[in-house]
């Protein structure tokens, strides 16, 4: 009735974006976002705790795992 649980559709183009995971040195926390080129500015896109976060960013955004560059 209300739209509670319904998953907002995306229209994400990941076209010339790279997919970057940033992991904090100090306290490990990730975040998921990309650059566009190699040297653009990072995006940030939502965190990551675990696995299932990884791969529902891997989903919601079209992105590969092997194309994954972390950044520390």
């Amino acid at each position: 009735m209300f739209g509670f649980g319904k998953r907002p559709t995306s229209s994400f183009d990941s076209t010339g974006k790279k997919p970057v995971i940033r992991v904090s040195i100090c306290t490990g926390e990730k975040t998921a976002g990309y650059r566009e080129g190699e040297k653009g500015p990072f995006r940030d896109l939502m965190l990551v705790r675990d696995d299932k976060d990884l791969q529902e960013y891997l989903r919601r955004y079209n992105f590969r795992k092997e194309d994954i560059k972390y950044e520390y």
